[in-house]
């Protein structure tokens, strides 16, 4: 039986008409609805639902898109991403400012589903222990974008878009992408954080108390791996190579698995604040797994390393943990938020 939330007349964002490219909700909504459309074609599979029955088409088509490519799983078959095109002439006719993008590439995060949940559950492994790029499923959609870039002419003409450990897998690829000179715009919507969830915290006081021993006990074990020297800065560091990609981040601050990326720009703000921003700079930069498993002589970048990013914080009411994960929330018409721009310099 279909859940209501597969149901796009149900609970899509079919109130965006007519589309407008300029409008930053309309192309958030779009994003996330592309990510949810991943969702419901891996319901569709698992239920056998097919031509008039399928729900998954209705997330693409009302946005004009069509699916060029379901990204499967080689051990379950799972349908874990998807390629959009664009159906209308590209480039948009006659658009003023920011069009829409030729290819959108999503990518869905875990679904607590009986058939799912072992490659699901392996894959949330892998991200824990920093060993997310050697997962098939980032291979396959490392070399689906690298093709769908190709074919676009560009990173101009792409979008990269995830949820969950599916955002994981978009942030991943997107930085990559950076290294090899391209930059997508990216929308990342509740990405996991590898870090107890300090930001639940009430108490201000203790809050920041805690990130500042965390600040200061990961820079000292970054120096000391250093030989006792503060790591300088290189023009091939993946700090200042990443520094240029602004990536859209959507976090909710009730949700444990992604609310520590307020925490994570806010404090390197204070650090700067506090005149010990050298100290916030070096513990950002690393996390104690990347620092022990550089010593053990594997080179590793911590799965956070964000240096800048559009941040959004969802400041709307969530009931539960399920609400607040959601991807849903991302296109509601009545959603509350802050923004801030976040940019390493």
């Amino acid at each position: 039986m279909a859940s209501e939330r597969e149901n796009f007349n149900l609970f899509g964002p079919s109130y965006l008409t007519p589309m407008d490219w300029n409008n930053s909700h309309h192309r958030k909504s779009i994003a996330a609805s592309l990510v949810q459309g991943v969702y419901t074609l891996e319901c569709d599979r698992k239920q056998n639902r097919q031509g008039p029955q399928a729900l998954a088409p209705a997330w693409w088509e009302f946005f004009n898109f069509g699916l060029t490519q379901v990204l499967v799983d080689d051990d379950d078959k799972s349908y874990f991403g998807a390629i959009y095109e664009f159906r209308f002439p590209y480039p948009y006719p006659n658009h003023i400012g920011q069009g829409p993008p030729r290819y959108v590439i999503a990518f869905r995060g875990t679904t607590n589903k009986s058939g799912n949940r072992t490659q699901d559950y392996k894959l949330n492994l892998q991200f824990i222990v920093n060993n997310l790029e050697k997962s098939p499923r980032f291979q396959a959609g490392m070399e689906a974008v690298r093709n769908t870039v190709h074919k676009a002419n560009g990173p101009g003409n792409a979008w990269l878009a995830g949820h969950s450990t599916g955002s994981s897998i978009a942030l991943l690829i997107g930085r990559n992408m950076v290294k090899m000179g391209m930059h997508l715009e990216t929308y990342l919507f509740n990405s996991p954080f590898a870090s107890p969830p300090i930001e639940r915290i009430k108490n201000e006081k203790l809050k920041h108390g805690l990130r500042l021993a965390n600040s200061v006990v990961t820079a000292g074990l970054a120096i000391a791996a250093n030989g006792g020297h503060r790591p300088t800065p290189r023009e091939n560091d993946p700090f200042i190579v990443l520094s240029t990609w602004i990536p859209y981040l959507f976090v909710n601050p009730s949700d444990p698995i992604c609310s520590e990326y307020v925490g994570y720009f806010e404090h390197r703000e204070k650090m700067e604040k506090m005149g010990v921003g050298k100290i916030g700079k070096i513990s950002t930069q690393h996390s104690i797994g990347s620092i022990v498993s550089n010593a053990r002589g594997k080179d590793s970048e911590p799965i956070h390393l964000l240096p800048s990013a559009y941040l959004t914080i969802n400041l709307s009411p969530s009931e539960g943990f399920k609400e607040a994960h959601g991807i849903h929330q991302w296109w509601k018409p009545d959603l509350q938020f802050n923004y801030k721009l976040y940019q390493h310099k």
